[in-house]
């Protein structure tokens, strides 16, 4: 059956989705709006889209779908503009990360039996159309919230659509998502940007604590660098939720720091054991929201040429690396060369190779 689909934004996630469904399914027809149009344009170029259009029009009547891929506070005014468009088997979706704030406007338009939230629950530290990939989505889980009024046929379309992508599709209710994704991603935001504030403000001028950060620092505040812009919408839309968990988290803390101060050993024991055991368990079957870096590190002399020879010999087994360069700091683990991959099965054949060669190497998991 031939389906229309509707963008309105083509950045890294409504890209990503376009792309992924047009690799899957070649015959459906996709139509996207995008603030600079000239993404759009490029996007009908390299034939991800089919009709690329300047403004929000009859255009999108003949949807099936539209996915609403805009920064939260603009997906919200693009839903008005939406409402005179949708024809009654219409579903409209979005990709934001906050679920209550836009179910409410869409029930304040009369939107519920169309309105079903999504949110894909992957992503990259980078930005943009130009790094959409046609496969980010794949292995993750991927929430969907409908409204209680939903359409049960709804649904099921938007999962199947959604599994078809390779994602995981997790029905839950707007709050309750919320609430999950405050703890699992909002709140380690805060306290990784926290903690990187914290140690500039500490620093001194030579700035000794910035020098030697690297190693454990880097990869434990790595999502530090997301974008500023879109943790302040985060964070002005799902205020309660993140609020009441950091002070969860500060009387926790307060509870750590006196068992700390008494040192009280069986305390701080049970603690690092317990936060051990629980974070080993986490499945890796499936990417999460803070997304995973694969990597390896092995031990070499820090010389010219040593790392040349390293990505010579993993370029020789057609293994793509990300990232490398030399890890200075040892606090974590012996190794000093950090070499990063695109996926887990590339770090994985990489350590296998370079183990065969004799490299003391170590996959982090």
């Amino acid at each position: 059956m031939d389906i229309t689909i509707g963008f309105l934004g083509l950045g890294l996630i409504g890209g990503s989705i376009a792309k992924g469904i047009k690799r899957h399914h070649k015959n459906y027809k996709l139509i996207a709006y995008n603030h600079h149009y000239e993404t759009a344009e490029s996007a009908v170029h390299d034939g991800t889209i089919d009709i690329a259009v300047k403004d929000i029009n009859e255009t999108f009547s003949s949807c099936d779908i539209i996915y609403l891929c805009m920064p939260v506070s603009y997906n919200v005014v693009y839903l008005k503009k939406l409402k005179p468009y949708l024809k009654e088997t219409c579903i409209l979706t979005d990709v934001g990360s906050v679920k209550e704030n836009i179910h409410q406007v869409a029930e304040d338009l009369g939107l519920q039996k169309y309105f079903i939230g999504g949110h894909p629950m992957a992503g990259s530290e980078k930005t943009g159309y130009e790094n959409s990939t046609d496969h980010l989505v794949e292995n993750a889980y991927y929430a969907l919230t409908p409204f209680p009024e939903t359409d049960e046929k709804k649904l099921q379309q938007l999962e199947a659509l959604t599994s078809s992508l390779g994602a995981i599709p997790v029905v839950l209710q707007p709050k309750q998502h919320d609430y999950v994704v405050a703890a699992i991603s909002h709140l380690p935001h805060m306290i990784a940007s926290g903690l990187v504030n914290l140690v500039k403000k500490l620093d001194s001028k030579e700035e000794i604590m910035k020098t030697i950060a690297a190693g454990g620092f880097k990869d434990i505040t790595r999502i530090a660098s997301s974008s500023p812009v879109m943790w302040q919408q985060i964070c002005l839309t799902n205020t309660e939720a993140i609020t009441s968990l950091m002070d969860d988290y500060i009387q926790y803390f307060k509870e750590i720091r006196n068992a700390v101060e008494k040192q009280d050993q069986e305390y701080l024991l049970n603690f690092f054991e317990r936060g051990r055991e629980y974070r080993n368990s986490i499945p890796n079957r499936a990417s999460g929201l803070i997304q995973k870096v694969p990597a390896v590190y092995c031990d070499l002399v820090d010389e010219a040429g040593s790392i040349a020879k390293a990505a010579t010999l993993l370029a020789e087994h057609q293994i793509s690396i990300k990232n490398i360069g030399i890890t200075h700091t040892r606090e974590f683990q012996e190794e000093v060369l950090r070499i990063e991959f695109y996926t887990e099965e590339a770090a994985v054949l990489a350590e296998n190779i370079l183990k065969q060669h004799q490299y003391i190497v170590s996959y982090i998991h």
